[in-house]
């Protein structure tokens, strides 16, 4: 896997020597909050095992996944990943960034990143993302990333054992060359 580079921030390959760091970020609930996968609380050893099974799908061509880092110090603040090659030539991303990261643009750099990699080397026609729609932080960075509003889906998954809806927002292969 590539490693990729945009302003401020690095993406490489994520290993077992950031289960800490992941753990946590995923720890705090603000961060756990934003996502339909990470529990809380955030089990112990958890990371190891979610790194572990990652990577695993990573090697299986299912997902691509990778380490968020600061370019001025490598340190680790989130992770992102684009799932792999399919029938269809679409491609869902999903990331979340550790809280004292926020609001920096780190997740609009990352996303747009991934966009790129996803078009140019994983030969993708579409590439979206889902938001809660009470998480517009994660959904500027959509949109700032260049992905168009679709729809809401509607009580489309449960979180914290309540059904939630979901804000869907795409970009299509020909919207990025254009």
């Amino acid at each position: 896997m590539k490693t990729l580079e945009a302003n401020h921030i690095i993406l490489r390959k994520l290993t077992l020597d950031d289960a800490e760091k992941v753990e946590e970020y995923a720890s705090d609930y603000d961060v756990a909050k934003t996502t339909l996968n990470i529990p809380h609380p955030y089990p112990k050893g958890g990371a190891q095992e979610f790194i572990t099974s990652i990577l695993e799908a990573e090697k299986k061509g299912k997902i691509a996944i990778f380490a968020i880092t600061l370019k001025d110090n490598n340190s680790l603040i989130g992770l992102i990943n684009i799932s792999g090659p399919n029938a269809s030539r679409r491609a869902e991303i999903g990331y979340w960034i550790g809280k004292p990261y926020w609001g920096k643009g780190y997740g609009t750099e990352a996303a747009t990143a991934v966009i790129k990699y996803g078009f140019e080397e994983m030969k993708h026609n579409r590439i979206y993302a889902l938001a809660f729609t009470d998480n517009p932080g994660s959904w500027r960075i959509m949109e700032k990333a260049g992905m168009k509003h679709e729809g809401v889906l509607r009580q489309h998954a449960v979180r914290d054992g309540k059904p939630v809806d979901l804000t869907y927002y795409a970009i299509l292969r020909e919207e990025y060359t254009g």
